[in-house]
Formats: C-alpha cells, sequence, structure tokens
C-alpha cells in the first residue's frame, strides 16, 4: 500500500508523458463529469487533474474514474485529509500547487503517487533529496515562465517538470520545447462556456489541438 517517493514519480512520470497536455479541470456539477471525460479521452488526453476546488469534486472524480482510457487525479491537495479522500473517490494520482511534510508523508502512506509543486531550485531541490523526481512547476508564468524552468533545468536536469499556471495554446510550445518538460497542464481544453452548453464535440476538438502540441 505505501509507496516510495521514487516510485511515486516513476509513475506521475508515466501520467504525465501519456500527452503532451494535462488538462486541469474544474467541474461545478457531477453530470458533467463522464461526457467530459469521455470527450477529452476520445480527443487524444487521458490523464485529466480534477481540483479539489468545488463541492461537486469528489464525485467528479468518482464519476471520471469510470471513464474507459482515463486516468483520474486529483489536484489542489493541500493536507492528509484532502489525499485521503480523493483516494476514496477513485484518484488515481494527486497534483499539489506545493509540497509539505505532512502531504508528502500523508500521500506515500496511502500509496497515492504525487505530483509536488515547486517555483525555486531550493523547493525543487528539497523535494529531490526526498526522491522526488518529477515536479509541478506552479505557478508557471507568474514565477518566470519557460525561461525560468529551462534555467531552473541547467543545474537540476535530473528533474522532470509538468508546469501548470497560466499555459494556453499560444504559450505551450516554449514550455513541451525544453528537456525538462514531461507535459504541461493547462485549462484551456475544457472551458466553462463549452461544459455549460454541453458542447462535448467542441471539447474533444480541442483536446485533439492539445494533443498535438510539441510534435513539430
Amino acid at each position: 500500500m505505501r509507496i516510495t517517493p521514487q516510485d511515486a514519480s516513476l509513475r506521475t512520470c508515466e501520467i504525465c508523458a501519456m500527452a503532451p497536455v494535462m488538462p486541469v479541470l474544474v467541474v461545478e456539477d457531477a453530470a458533467h463529469a463522464r461526457p467530459l471525460a469521455e470527450a477529452l479521452v476520445a480527443g487524444g488526453l487521458p490523464a485529466l487533474e480534477v481540483t479539489l476546488r468545488t463541492g461537486a469534486a469528489l464525485e467528479v472524480i468518482r464519476e471520471m474514474a469510470k471513464v474507459k482510457g482515463g486516468i483520474v487525479g486529483a489536484g489542489t491537495l493541500i493536507t492528509p485529509k484532502d489525499a485521503e479522500a480523493a483516494k476514496g473517490a477513485g484518484a488515481q494520482f494527486g497534483v499539489s500547487p506545493g509540497a509539505t511534510d505532512y502531504l508528502l508523508d500523508a500521500c506515500e502512506s496511502i500509496g497515492l503517487p504525487l505530483l509536488p509543486g515547486a517555483a525555486t531550485a531550493t523547493e525543487a531541490m528539497r523535494l529531490l533529496a526526498r526522491g522526488y523526481g518529477m515536479l509541478k512547476f506552479f505557478p508557471a508564468e507568474a514565477s518566470g515562465g519557460a525561461p525560468a524552468l529551462k534555467a531552473i533545468g541547467a543545474p537540476l536536469p535530473q528533474i522532470s517538470f509538468c508546469p501548470t499556471g497560466g499555459i494556453t495554446p499560444a504559450n505551450a510550445e516554449n514550455y513541451l520545447s525544453l528537456g525538462n518538460v514531461v507535459c504541461a497542464g493547462g485549462s484551456w481544453v475544457a472551458p466553462s462556456d463549452l461544459v455549460q452548453a454541453h458542447n462535448w464535440s467542441a471539447i474533444e476538438a480541442l483536446a485533439c489541438d492539445a494533443a498535438t502540441l510539441g510534435q513539430t
């Protein structure tokens, strides 16, 4: 049941490598969960991060976990309670904007692979010392964007990242071209207006476009 930091990073790296973009989803209505996940998976984005920012988030994870071909994770994990609830709902991995020993201990003890966040070289080094080699770079744009992540990667080539925060179709390629970036997290593939309109075909089309990023 318990997972080591090294094994956690191997698993999160595998998940991040499934597609160039990991959708970051804020879903208000659990009724939208399955068709949204089906559209994103059909478009070529199987790894889904459901943020725990809404009252429906845990039920959304439960519903998305039923979608064939999808790998559902829980984002915005802050406390051990968050981690336990996420895993109980069916999350296969967790994502955090930062990292505390309490959260890391909890995720390791319950066997939930965590993608912990770091924004500085010191934060990245501390996580690497614990055994985490696959990290979230957050908030990406506010922390200096792709140039900052490239600079961090020069002395720390053994760390890989999933940048999230301010990533758009216009700047995603800047990140995906870096050797230390496995994928980028973005919310643009599931805009709230299309979700509210139940326009799943349009979301699938956005996912298809996102799935081709970084391939040129």
